[in-house]
C-alpha cells in the first residue's frame, strides 16, 4: 500500500468517526433545540392570552374574551382551566370537562433543559404550555395554547436535512483537503526517492527542499550522507584504479631505467629513453584526467551558464580537432541541418570538451581514408531521421551525434563504455587509451541535465551521442 493511501485512509477514518460522532449529537439536538424554541414562543402566547382573558371584569367569565378569538386548532388550539385544571374552554371544541396533568421532565425528545417545567405537558401527540390568570392577586385558573407535534416533525426533518446536506458538503471539502494535504507530503518524499535514484545511477541531482521541516532535515541528512558515503567511496574507488592503472607504465620505466645503466648502443638508448618519455605521458593523462573527472564528479551545479548556439559549439569542437583528423587521413565534416538556429545553456569549456572527446574517440577507431560526421540536430519536435541520425525524441532538447565508420564497439562492451578507465584497444596499435574520455562526457552531460549514450549503426562503425536540455528547458 502506498503511504499516500495510508495517510489519506486513516485521516479520514479518523475524521469520520469524529464527525460522525459530533453529527449524531447534531441531529439528536436539532429536535431539542426545535422543541424548545418552540416551547418558548408558546409560553409567551399563553401569558398574552392570561393577560388578555384576565382583563374581562370581576364578575364576568373570564374565558369569554377567548371565544371571540378565531378558530385555528390544526396549528394552535387554546384552551382554558380552572385552578384545578379541569378544562372549561376549548377552542376545539373536544376536551371540555377533561382534566389536564401538568408538568415535565425536560431533555429526551420534547425540550432540551433536563429539569421539572411546572407549565408544560406533552399529551395526545401535542406540546401544550399554560400560564396563569390572575384577578386582584388571585389565581382563578389557566389559560394555555397546545400545538400538535406532527409539526414539530416537519419542522425538524427539514432542518436535519438542511444539517445533513450542509455536512455533507463540509465532509467533501475535508476529504479534498486531505488528500491534497497527503499528496503534498508524499511529493516531498517522492522527490527525495527520486533524488536518491539519480545519484544512484549517477545523474545529477539536487536534494529536494520543503517546508515541512522534518521532510527538510530528511533531505538534509541523506546530501550529507551521501557526501560522507561519496567521500569514502571516491578516495578508495581512485586509489585503486590509479594504482592499478599507472603500474605497468611504472614498471616499463623501471626496466628501462635498469637497462639504460649498462652500457648499449646508442640507438637502443634513444628508445628506451623514448619508451620512459611516453610512459611519463601516460601517467601524466591519467592523473589529469583524473584530477578533471573528479573535480567534475564534486560540483553540485554548473556555475558559469550561458546561451550557446548549438551549431556554432559544434564547429569549435571541430575546430580543435580538424589538425589531429587531417593527419590520421580522416574526414571531419559537420552537419546543423534544421537545428542551425538552436540553443542550449551550459558551460561552453564543459560542453566543448565533451564534443572534443567524443571526436577524438570516433578518431581513434576511425581507419585512414573514413569520415566522422558531427552532427546537430533539434531533438524538440520529436524523432528525426537524417542521414542514419536516430535523434532521442524529447522536448526542448539539442542532440550532438558523432558518426564514425570504424569496426563498431563489440555487444558485450556496450554496456561497460562510459565506465571509468575501461578503454578498448585501439585498432593498429592496440594500445588503449586511460578509459576516462566518454567517463568525462557523461560526468558533464549529467551536471548539465542530459544524457550520454554510444550505439552501433546499422550501417557500420558507432554513434556517440550528447543530448542536453536547449535553452529554453533548462
Amino acid at each position: 500500500m502506498k503511504i499516500r493511501t495510508l495517510i489519506f485512509g486513516v485521516y479520514v477514518g479518523v475524521s469520520a468517526l469524529g464527525f460522525a460522532a459530533v453529527m449524531a449529537m447534531a441531529l439528536r439536538d436539532v429536535r431539542l433545540r426545535y422543541v424548545e424554541s418552540m416551547r418558548r414562543t408558546m409560553g409567551d402566547t399563553a401569558v398574552f392570552l392570561a393577560t388578555f382573558a384576565a382583563a374581562e371584569p370581576e364578575n364576568a367569565d373570564w374565558t369569554r374574551r377567548l371565544a371571540q378569538l378565531p378558530a385555528q386548532a390544526e396549528l394552535l388550539r387554546v384552551f382554558a382551566c380552572d385552578r384545578e385544571g379541569r378544562v372549561t374552554f376549548d377552542a376545539a371544541g373536544r376536551d371540555v370537562g377533561q382534566v389536564y396533568a401538568w408538568g415535565m421532565f425536560g431533555g429526551g425528545k420534547a425540550a432540551s433543559e433536563n429539569y421539572t417545567l411546572p407549565n408544560v405537558a406533552v399529551a395526545d401527540n401535542e406540546l401544550r404550555v399554560r400560564a396563569p390568570v390572575r384577578r386582584g392577586g388571585g389565581l382563578v385558573g389557566w389559560v394555555g395554547v397546545g400545538r400538535p407535534l406532527a409539526t414539530v416533525v416537519e419542522g425538524v426533518t427539514r432542518a436535519r436535512w438542511r444539517l445533513v446536506f450542509w455536512a455533507g458538503a463540509i465532509a467533501l471539502g475535508m476529504v479534498v483537503v486531505g488528500w491534497w494535504v497527503s499528496a503534498r507530503l508524499v511529493r516531498s518524499l517522492e522527490r527525495l526517492t527520486e533524488h536518491a535514484r539519480a545519484v544512484r545511477d549517477g545523474r545529477a541531482s539536487q536534494a529536494p527542499t520543503s517546508r515541512a521541516r522534518e521532510i527538510a532535515e530528511l533531505a538534509t541528512a541523506f546530501e550529507q550522507m551521501r557526501d560522507a558515503l561519496e567521500g569514502r567511496q571516491h578516495v578508495e574507488r581512485y586509489t585503486q584504479v590509479l594504482a592499478h592503472e599507472v603500474k605497468a607504465p611504472l614498471a616499463a620505466i623501471r626496466g628501462a631505467a635498469e637497462l639504460l645503466d649498462e652500457t648499449m648502443p646508442e640507438e637502443q638508448r634513444r628508445k628506451f629513453l623514448a619508451n620512459i618519455r611516453a610512459e611519463s605521458a601516460r601517467i601524466q593523462a591519467i592523473v589529469d584526467r583524473l584530477l578533471e573527472l573528479s573535480s567534475l564528479e564534486a560540483r553540485k551545479q554548473l556555475t558559469r551558464v550561458e546561451p550557446l548556439a548549438a551549431a556554432a559549439l559544434a564547429e569549435e569542437a571541430a575546430g580543435v580537432m580538424r589538425g589531429a583528423f587531417a593527419a590520421a587521413g580522416v574526414a571531419l565534416r559537420v552537419e546543423a541541418g534544421d537545428a542551425g538556429g538552436a540553443q542550449v545553456r551550459g558551460e561552453r569549456v564543459l560542453l566543448r570538451e565533451a564534443l572534443v572527446n567524443l571526436l577524438q574517440n570516433a578518431l581513434d577507431f576511425s581507419p585512414r581514408g573514413s569520415e566522422v560526421v558531427l552532427r546537430v540536430d533539434d531533438a524538440s519536435d520529436g524523432p528525426r531521421e537524417a542521414a542514419g541520425a536516430n535523434a532521442v525524441a524529447a522536448g526542448g532538447r539539442v542532440e550532438f551525434s558523432v558518426e564514425d565508420r570504424g569496426a563498431g564497439v563489440p555487444d558485450y562492451a556496450l554496456p561497460r563504455v562510459f565506465e571509468r578507465f575501461y578503454s578498448l584497444p585501439r585498432p593498429g596499435t592496440e594500445r588503449k587509451s586511460t578509459g576516462l574520455g566518454l567517463a568525462l562526457v557523461r560526468e558533464i552531460a549529467h551536471l548539465h541535465g542530459g544524457e550520454a549514450r554510444l550505439e552501433n549503426r546499422d550501417a557500420g562503425g558507432a554513434r556517440a551521442v550528447l543530448c542536453v536540455p536547449g535553452s529554453g528547458n533548462h
